[in-house]
């Protein structure tokens, strides 16, 4: 199978400690806002990342941290989308090739013609990177409507089911993935590659 992303372990490490840090400080609903937001379409590292400590840190909350993870998710696959209908050939293609989305990116518009709802409601939901159905989206001129929903479903569903799977499971999740980051980083990929493989076969 081609490539679906190539980055670099140490420097994925190094953004999941500087994501993580922020969930320390005042600031950590404004991050996790900013990072959700600019996953959509250029940051590296899910906003997972940051919502999982602020849920374990306070489970009355999980809500709230899920809706803003949700609401600065879904606005930000609109720059994405922007970013694949005005500015692919340069920011877009940039973006594509730093992280080796070029096949995913031709799956992914394939899929567009045959059911561009469901393709988004996928991507937003599985692991696959969000930025590249935000910008292919942009590529295919995916009906906004079509892309506000799908991404509201999407993401909605996948963030508050992990905050609320932390409120009930607490700080468990959080100790075992720091503990066993290397094995988590595999079992992420092995999450991707399945759901790259969902997306391309049964949709």
């Amino acid at each position: 199978m081609k490539r679906i992303i190539s980055i670099p372990f140490k420097f994925m490490r190094t953004l999941y400690d500087w994501t993580l840090h922020w969930t320390k400080t005042k600031n950590s609903n404004y991050a996790l806002f900013g990072i959700a937001f600019m996953e959509a379409s250029l940051f590296p590292i899910p906003p997972d990342v940051l919502l999982i400590p602020m849920v374990v840190s306070k489970p009355k909350f999980w809500y709230k941290t899920a809706l803003i993870c949700t609401v600065s998710s879904v606005f930000g696959a609109f720059l994405g989308y922007a970013i694949g209908k005005i500015f692919y050939d340069t920011v877009g293609l940039t973006i594509v090739n730093f992280y080796g989305l070029q096949h995913t990116i031709s799956v992914i518009g394939e899929k567009y013609t045959t059911n561009a709802f469901l393709t988004i409601f996928a991507g937003g939901f599985t692991p696959i990177p969000y930025k590249s159905i935000t910008i292919t989206a942009g590529m295919f001129d995916i009906p906004l409507p079509t892309l506000f929903i799908a991404s509201l479903f999407g993401r909605g569903g996948r963030f508050f089911i992990v905050a609320l799977a932390l409120k009930i499971f607490g700080e468990k999740v959080q100790d075992a993935i720091e503990k066993y980051f290397n094995i988590a980083s595999f079992v992420f990929l092995a999450l991707l590659v399945a759901s790259f493989l969902t997306l391309k076969y049964l949709i």
